[in-house]
């Protein structure tokens, strides 16, 4: 396959924010206020779908007004990024009533983390373009610590340059959409070695329970060559997060996964470095790749943005943990 790498942002550029997932009608609008100024700070002018407000049972809109508004951004020669709004559980209804084609046409930008795992893997397997795990609409209104994610976002979506990813100083896991003054930063002990080695490949996953949903569809992205980034939330407990990637581990295209990447565990996820460990451990497959975990991204904060679809080399020994992201 062909990767198709989105043109970059500058001063100037249009972003289109839609719900691909729950809808936009959650945030208040003091996380909008907050969210509209970083990105006039950036010197980006934001637009907004059509449908972005429709707000059923399920907190979310209809497939069609989700779909009609992806369509309509990237048909938009004026929009450079397209932005979810947040996230959700179902962004996966989407798959079937996507047109392919126009995407692959009209390359750009799609963002996202969580749920839009399964709109990022899929829109690299059918078409080759590269998207982004990153931060959604309403990250961008958190008001404090909020630095390290902005780096980063910067790093993926104004600049072409390989970047290496350092650990933050701190971290969070909070409702701060609740309480934007009281929050509580922990202090970053840093990465997880869990196995040595060296590896370099394209990067997949993201949500790890949302990745498996993908699992024999054409919407499943090619493991050959790739280093996985894997991460999901407080819902995961750790015998969750050990049986999806068990899941993963019996497809016979993990063998060509040469390394992989974990993020950082909620605190309500029960996941202990302990745990971690032991699950590993017992996956004889993962003996002789590289893993690494406690890396910023995820459902806690700060997180980095990285590309599905881009490369990344992956270096994990004792005292010498490099990641650094070659092509995005």
């Amino acid at each position: 396959m062909t990767k198709i790498f989105p043109s970059k942002l500058r001063k100037g550029s249009e972003v289109r924010v839609i719900s691909l997932a729950a809808s936009i009608a959650e945030l208040s609008k003091e996380t909008m206020d907050i969210s509209n100024h970083r990105f006039k700070e950036m010197g980006l002018e934001l637009s907004f779908g059509k449908h972005i407000e429709e707000s059923d049972e399920f907190s979310s809109s209809s497939i069609e007004s989700r779909v009609n508004d992806l369509h309509e951004a990237f048909s938009n020669p004026k929009v450079k990024m397209i932005l979810a709004a947040l996230g959700g559980f179902n962004s996966n209804q989407l798959l079937r009533y996507i047109d392919w084609d126009l995407i692959g046409s009209n390359p750009k930008i799609l963002c996202g983390y969580s749920d839009i795992t399964a709109l990022n893997n899929a829109i690299y397997a059918k078409t080759g373009l590269v998207t982004y795990s990153g931060p959604f609409y309403s990250t961008f209104g958190q008001e404090l610590y909020f630095d390290y994610t902005l780096e980063y976002f910067k790093k993926c979506m104004f600049f072409n340059a390989a970047f290496e990813i350092l650990p933050g100083k701190k971290w969070t896991d909070d409702c701060w959409w609740e309480n934007q003054k009281n929050r509580k930063p922990i202090s970053n002990s840093g990465w997880l070695l869990l196995n040595e080695g060296e590896a370099a490949g394209t990067i997949l996953g993201a949500n790890l329970c949302t990745f498996n949903l993908l699992q024999g569809t054409e919407y499943f992205p090619d493991l050959k060559d790739s280093i996985l980034f894997l991460e999901d939330d407080e819902e995961s407990k750790p015998h969750h997060f050990d049986r999806d990637l068990q899941s993963l581990i019996h497809l016979p295209e993990f063998k060509g996964v040469k390394g992989i990447v974990i993020g950082r565990f909620q605190k309500a996820s029960q996941m202990t470095d302990d745990k971690l460990i032991k699950i590993i451990k017992t996956k004889k497959e993962l003996d002789k790749i590289p893993v690494v975990a406690n890396v910023d991204f995820g459902h806690t904060s700060p997180i980095i943005t990285f590309p599905i679809g881009g490369s990344a080399k992956l270096k994990t020994e004792k005292g010498n943990l490099k990641i650094e992201i070659i092509e995005h």
